[in-house]
């Protein structure tokens, strides 16, 4: 064999090495990055059923006459902000999520508010598709729940994959970021205070 032969031989192992390690991390990162896109896509169809419900259960409220106009006026409102963010799913940052959580929280605080004002309403409560519209609500409220875990869970693996040395050397060569995970609203680890003064 020839002198010359033996470095080129070890440079071509060396070159197939590296080519087959940026490879393998390049395709598991995108792997791992497309099903957190698709899990937070999960997220904001359970967020888009909830907006579809809100219209419909509105609609049903108004149908109450005497019922009060502002309560339904803040449904409208935080649901017409609510749809009015929409998040890159492939470029989540925390202050995306950050804005995009407190929108949806105004949103559940005026639904929270226009369930309980309804109370005082006997012959809304009565109406027969006013409780199954508030039974598909806390449905979706508890898949929302569901899908922002699922979430969460398929970014902790993409995390790991890109923040884990050597592979954080390629993550920045190839511009794969870590993604946010969902957080709760400030302030929502305390108890909600309950006032039924009517």
């Amino acid at each position: 064999m020839k002198k010359w032969l033996v470095p080129v031989i070890i440079l071509g192992i060396i070159a197939v090495t590296l080519y087959s390690w940026g490879k393998n991390f390049n395709n598991t990162a995108v792997d791992l990055k497309e099903a957190s896109s698709k899990t937070w896509a999960n997220v904001e169809s359970s967020y888009q059923r909830r907006n579809d419900l809100i219209g419909n259960l509105v609609k049903t409220v108004q149908g109450a006459a005497d019922f009060e106009k502002g309560t339904l006026e803040a449904v409208i409102n935080a649901r017409a902000k609510a749809t009015s963010i929409t998040i890159d799913p492939s470029n989540i940052t925390p202050e995306q999520l950050a804005k995009f959580n407190k929108v949806q929280g105004g949103l559940s605080g005026a639904l929270k508010s226009l369930l309980v004002t309804v109370e005082r309403y006997p012959d809304l409560k009565a109406n027969q598709n006013f409780l199954e519209l508030q039974s598909q609500l806390e449905g979706t409220e508890n898949r929302i729940n569901v899908s922002r875990d699922r979430f969460n869970e398929s970014v902790e693996p993409y995390n790991k994959h890109v923040k884990r040395f050597p592979n954080s050397i390629l993550a920045g060569i190839f511009g794969f970021d870590d993604l946010s995970y969902y957080k709760a609203e400030a302030g929502s680890e305390n108890a909600p205070d309950v006032n039924f003064d009517f």
